[in-house]
């Protein structure tokens, strides 16, 4: 009797048990989907955005390096932390109407491969050099480099100095930058961006890519996912990304105190505010974030006795999508610039060569 009594109570937890193995069935065979769809998605990806410039070896990995133009100067286009080569869109091909033109991407970036050694900034201008010496990309060099790509067109500046003839720094990262913005983030227990490890659980589960206008809102602008997803988004990107945020401070060590000489030096600082509420900071941390920043804008003068500040009067930190034409006209501006002083050198120097046959 007893065991009748209890048959009713066994058979709703055989149901129990047969519904949540197949809800557990279910959601498996969904993620595993998700899983498969993206490394399909990812292989297609490989045939569909082939790699515009030249894969170079620098030594058990390649870098992509796309050079376009002719002429002197060769200008450097370093980008910004996770921005690659795309970033810069059609400033590449307005400046190679009139000079040779290089963006890259670092390793582990977009096309590139990652690299065994350490993110620093002096592995990153080394790696660089090592490229543009394979490709027989020879200077004078105009380096451009935007947000911590300014940190390091500093650093092959000054690691190359003869090698360059100027330096355009877009609201880039000013050297004392970590130094001094710590407390203020440590005391509004800002994480910081999610960490690598969860960025590629999203990528390679094919969330990215199935909710890529609700995961990417405010982190990526909408023209631009498609290259993100496809090309980017990739285990190493984010890796390397990651890192070189963490050792960012060894190149703000690298290049503090820095001079050039009379190196032509132009800075374009944004003219607007970042949105530090969307990042969930408060309003005066935000102020005084903002004013560390712009204050560094204004420091890196000291770098050069040829140095000017140009404000992006319409744009946020992403100067380079807000006003492209300034950064176009800024960077020619300069290196026309060179062009006549060296050839105000060169009417001296035969001035000088034939004055005693002057009368």
């Amino acid at each position: 009797m007893r065991k009748i009594a209890n048959s009713p109570e066994r058979a709703k937890r055989s149901v129990w048990k047969r519904m949540l193995l197949f809800g557990l069935s279910a959601i498996i065979l969904l993620i595993g989907s998700g899983f498969i769809y993206e490394w399909l998605a990812s292989k297609q990806a490989i045939k569909h955005y082939p790699a515009p410039g030249e894969m170079v070896d620098i030594g058990g990995y390649k870098l992509h390096i796309n050079k376009i133009g002719s002429g002197a100067p060769t200008i450097l286009l370093e980008a910004g932390s996770g921005e690659t080569s795309l970033s810069w869109r059609d400033i590449p091909a307005q400046l190679a109407e009139h000079a040779t033109v290089v963006s890259y991407d670092r390793a582990g970036y977009a096309w590139s491969e990652e690299a065994d050694e350490e993110r620093t900034g002096a592995n990153i201008v080394k790696e660089l050099h090592s490229a543009l010496e394979k490709e027989a990309i020879a200077g004078p060099y105009l380096v451009v480099g935007h947000s911590l790509g300014g940190m390091y067109a500093r650093l092959f500046t000054q690691t190359y100095p003869q090698e360059v003839s100027g330096l355009v720094l877009i609201d880039a990262r000013p050297e004392n930058d970590e130094r001094d913005t710590k407390p203020i983030l440590e005391q509004e227990n800002f994480s910081g961006n999610p960490p690598a490890s969860a960025l590629k659980l999203l990528k390679n589960s094919g969330l990215f890519r199935l909710f890529e206008d609700f995961l990417l809102e405010g982190l990526v602008e909408e023209q631009d996912r498609g290259q993100f997803i496809n090309v980017i988004a990739k285990p190493s990107y984010f890796d390397a990304k990651e890192k070189e945020g963490v050792l960012a401070y060894t190149t703000e060590d690298a290049i503090r105190g820095q001079h050039l000489g009379a190196l032509p030096v132009r800075i374009i600082a944004r003219g607007l505010p970042q949105n530090y509420a969307q990042a969930g900071l408060s309003a005066d941390s935000g102020r005084k974030l903002e004013a560390i920043w712009q204050a560094g804008q204004r420091g890196m003068l000291d770098i050069s006795t040829d140095s000017e500040l140009i404000i992006a009067e319409n744009s946020g930190h992403m100067v380079i999508h807000d006003q492209p034409e300034l950064v176009v006209e800024t960077i020619l501006n300069l290196f026309k610039q060179k062009r006549l002083q060296r050839t105000l050198d060169a009417e001296v120097a035969l001035t000088v060569k034939y004055k005693p046959y002057i009368n």
